[in-house]
């Protein structure tokens, strides 16, 4: 059995991380010019147009970025298993042969449209965030002219403008009450959803070819992950022998967010 290489999208994700926090530095940009003006409605209503531009045309990038990114994952997944069970020889003739089963194809349609729904979440977040720090520096600025009876302009604090610059930058405030800042969570959401299509992909293909068990990659893990790698596992619940089913296994030990770790199809326990 030929050993597949390990994926490696980091480009890919560092192209959508990139992509967001360019877009953000433009909404903080524009959110900076409501300090330079008088606060007319007309103005401020002229920024918030400006601010759903630059996020509809990253909302855009980011729904081509996904339908583009999962499908090459899932076809890299079906190509690994390819190569596994020696169809081919080569992982390039692999992925020039791969093609999506009915499985993978319900499978990757359902995974492009729940990335997109999870980044499309960020942008509308980042834009109600826009909205508010908007109205927040109106208020400040109001209170302002109130207490010092002159022009609001220049009189909010360094650390007030600062704070409102920055609302922003939050993607999502989790049930646990954390805030994850929009870089991250987007490099959270892509690395964890390329891997997981890599994955699942590769083992549906590998269960339409009759192989029922896979064998976890190597890669150095320092988690709790370290302890799977190398590891026979079964892909089906029904496949004979005592190894774990991929199924029972705990996020909290394997495949969690950003895990890296892959499975490589493996027709014969017994021959490993």
């Amino acid at each position: 059995m030929t050993t597949p290489p390990l994926p490696d999208y980091d480009y890919d994700i560092k192209r959508l991380t990139k992509a967001y926090e360019k877009a953000l530095k433009d909404v903080q940009k524009e959110i900076q010019s409501v300090f330079l003006t008088d606060y007319k409605r007309a103005q401020l209503l002229a920024i918030e147009k400006n601010i759903s531009v630059i996020l509809s045309d990253l909302a855009e990038y980011a729904q081509e970025w996904v339908s583009a990114s999962i499908s090459q994952a899932a076809l890299e997944g079906i190509a690994t298993t390819m190569l596994a069970n020696d169809v081919v020889e080569t992982f390039d003739e692999a992925l020039k042969l791969a093609t999506f089963n009915q499985a993978n194809r319900r499978f990757v349609d359902a995974a492009i449209a729940d990335t997109q729904a999870d980044l499309l979440a960020v942008t509308q977040n980042m834009n109600r965030q826009a909205k508010l720090a908007i109205r927040k520096a109106t208020a400040e600025a109001t209170r302002s002219m109130l207490t010092r009876g002159d022009n609001a302009i220049g009189q909010l604090s360094k650390d007030i403008r600062k704070r409102i610059e920055q609302i922003p930058d939050m993607a999502i405030l989790d049930a646990a009450g954390r805030r994850w800042r929009v870089g991250h969570y987007t490099d959270v959401i892509a690395s964890t959803n390329l891997f997981n299509a890599h994955r699942e992909a590769s083992i549906n293909e590998a269960l339409a070819e009759g192989s029922m068990y896979g064998r976890i990659s190597k890669h150095g893990a320092t988690d709790k992950c370290k302890d799977w790698e190398g590891r026979i596992i079964k892909l089906s619940p029904d496949a004979p022998g005592d190894y774990p089913y991929i199924g029972d296994i705990s996020r909290k030990e394997l495949f969690h967010p950003k895990c890296k770790h892959i499975v490589t199809p493996v027709r014969r326990s017994d021959r490993v």
